[in-house]
């Protein structure tokens, strides 16, 4: 039976958790499950169907029960995703998805959380205090059925003209079990495929396609149908679920899980990328 999903602790679980070529920890910080996942080798990644690389999941309480008190949940998430990149140099940050559509709008809203610094150097950084900023470039180039353009195309003419040293790529993700919908976030040093999330994969991007590191971060919105059933009913002919290959699942709340999950990303990419800020400094600068 074929089960779709991103998220590569899901592949791991199918596959049996074979651990030849894998590594694999866990831990807790916070009241947070936090599950690291290594793909070593060529016949893992053949096994758990993703790339070579470091997956980080990131489990905690549902994003749409008490969102106050957030500050150590997004410090962890920044620790997690510093460990992946470049420590100096500029930063790319790329939202991905479809802001028309409210299940793939977290890519957007995440990076329009995030601050762009790349401007802000020379007597304007200086008069502002903000002189120890690191530049960080933002956008949210849309997608193909609007724009006529690859995101990827995109983002390698980016990459050209301003030569940063790593890419930060936000997206939706899919999930094998509604279980971790809107409670889980996945950061990889593998990159990212836009629109894996509903089987219609695009250029990838990764440091084989665009020549720098590049951070896949995204949280699971949605559920294919097939892949529900499926795990729900497992016992049921595959030939009955036919009719559900093209549907999609998302929860009712989805409204409020991508306004909390993006802002969660968003402020814990600045905290990644702004060491030299407080938390309150840079909560101060997106307020």
């Amino acid at each position: 039976m074929y089960f779709r999903t991103d998220l590569a602790i899901e592949s791991h679980e199918i596959s049996g958790c074979d651990s030849e070529g894998v590594g694999f920890e866990s831990e807790s910080r916070c009241g947070m499950k936090i599950h690291r996942l290594s793909i070593r080798t060529l016949s893992a990644q053949k096994r758990l169907g993703k790339p070579e690389g470091k997956y980080i999941t990131i489990s905690s309480l549902p994003l749409t029960d008490n969102f106050r008190d957030i500050k150590e949940q997004i410090l962890i998430i920044a620790d997690e995703i510093s460990a992946l990149i470049p420590q100096s140099g500029d930063a790319l940050i790329i939202g991905i998805g479809n802001t028309d559509i409210t299940s793939d709008s977290l890519g957007p809203f995440s990076a329009s959380s995030v601050i762009a610094t790349r401007h802000i150097r020379g007597e304007l950084a200086r008069s502002t205090g903000l002189s120890m900023l690191r530049p960080a470039a933002v956008i949210s180039p849309g997608v193909l059925g609007k724009t006529g353009i690859e995101t990827g195309e995109i983002v390698l003419s980016l990459i050209r003209s301003i030569s940063p040293t790593v890419v930060i790529a936000v997206d939706s993700l899919a999930s094998k079990s509604v279980s971790h919908l809107g409670r889980t976030i996945q950061i990889s040093d593998s990159g990212i495929a836009p629109g894996s999330g509903i089987g219609n994969n695009r250029l990838a991007l990764n440091k084989q396609s665009l020549g720098v590191p590049v951070i896949g971060i995204g949280i699971p919105t949605v559920v294919d149908a097939y892949t529900l059933v499926s795990d729900f009913c497992e016992d049921a002919p595959e030939k009955s679920f036919d009719s559900g290959r093209n549907l999609v699942v998302t929860p009712k709340e989805i409204d409020l899980l991508v306004e909390r999950g993006s802002k969660l990303i968003g402020m814990a990419i600045n905290c990644a990328l702004q060491k030299s800020y407080s938390f309150e400094d840079l909560a101060a600068l997106i307020s």
